[in-house]
């Protein structure tokens, strides 16, 4: 057994992170990671016609980016798993439609990239592969037509609302070589607060990111001091301060160098997002350019990635139910 504890797993044989690659929206190459992409589109149509083909479209950059950037052609690649906010996952699966790569679909919500991550390292641990890609997406319009209402609605946003972010990240993962490797996964448990507000999704995560977290550290005997940087994806500012006061009741701080994806993808006062990022493709975008970035140029030898998703459908929010969250963790090590 590779697990310790309960929801964690320590690879014996941690596969390698070979290639990263970020595709973004014009809106995401105005803020202050605008550098650390690969690609910023200025049309955000990417040449198509709709928002949803778009966003496949997005996706199908960042795919032959990474390919590039490993130097491999896509026929090399085992297995890939990916997933986006849209119905049946359609923006990944029109993406992947002609690759000829087997192809796993995934819905984990805005936690896609920790749920692509965590299943592909396990697959080249387990050894049922050699080379795999990680892949998610988002685009602001076609959620906003999927979840909330269509642009020329003109609605109100509440401050605690979220900028879905046009964007769409992926790694390509393999069983040796140089560069920083996934040493560990936590995979989280669905954790439901009684929360119904869609315009609150951080306040609907935090729990799920504390859950998980907490046991990450109850698993490995880690603190948070073990890791140069922890970041959690999209819980925004609310979400934010709601996981830090979550912990501090617990007397545990997680420190400085705790941060989330939704507040370091967009300038809050110049651009206007409220609360923050959210999406698939806001902690997909920022961990494939920024973190893998950092950790490449030396700035952390240890980061914990834990982006967070809230489990919901257009149906279930005009029913009123409560928003379920989600959280996975993944370690990864220079």
């Amino acid at each position: 057994m590779k697990k310790t504890g309960k929801q964690t797993i320590i690879f014996s044989a941690p596969p390698v992170i070979a290639a990263s690659a970020a595709v973004v929206g014009e809106k995401e190459g105005q803020g202050p990671l605008s550098k650390c992409f690969d690609f910023v589109s200025p049309d955000d149509y990417f040449g198509e016609k709709s928002w949803e083909k778009a966003e496949s479209a997005m996706l199908t950059r960042c795919f032959t980016l990474c390919c590039d950037k490993a130097k491999l052609s896509p026929s090399m690649l085992d297995y890939v798993f990916a997933g986006d906010l849209l119905n049946q996952c359609m923006g990944s699966a029109y993406a992947f439609k002609d690759s000829g790569v087997p192809y796993f679909g995934l819905y984990g919500a805005c936690s896609t990239m920790g749920e692509s991550l965590s299943l592909a390292a396990m697959a080249i641990d387990g050894g049922f592969a050699e080379t795999v890609m990680a892949a998610t997406s988002s685009h602001f319009c076609s959620s906003e037509r999927q979840f909330r209402f269509p642009l020329e609605y003109g609605g109100q946003r509440t401050p605690s609302a979220q900028w879905t972010v046009t964007g769409a990240g992926s790694v390509i993962l393999k069983s040796c070589g140089e560069g920083a490797k996934i040493s560990a996964v936590t995979t989280g448990v669905i954790t439901d607060a009684g929360i119904t507000d869609a315009n609150n999704m951080g306040a609907a995560m935090a729990p799920a990111a504390y859950a998980t977290l907490s046991a990450h550290f109850a698993d490995t005997g880690r603190t948070p001091a073990y890791y140069d940087l922890i970041v959690t994806g999209d819980l925004g500012a609310f979400g934010h301060d709601n996981l830090e006061e979550l912990f501090r009741r617990d007397g545990t701080s997680l420190g400085e160098h705790y941060t989330d994806c939704g507040l370091l993808i967009y300038d809050r006062t110049a651009q206007d997002v409220h609360a923050g990022g959210s999406g698939c493709g806001c902690s997909a975008s920022v961990f494939c350019s920024y973190i893998l970035g950092g950790i490449a140029d030396g700035r952390w030898k240890k980061v914990l990635f834990a982006p967070t998703g809230a489990l919901m459908s257009p149906t279930s929010t005009q029913q009123g139910v409560s928003i379920s969250g989600i959280c996975h963790a993944v370690a990864v090590e220079a």
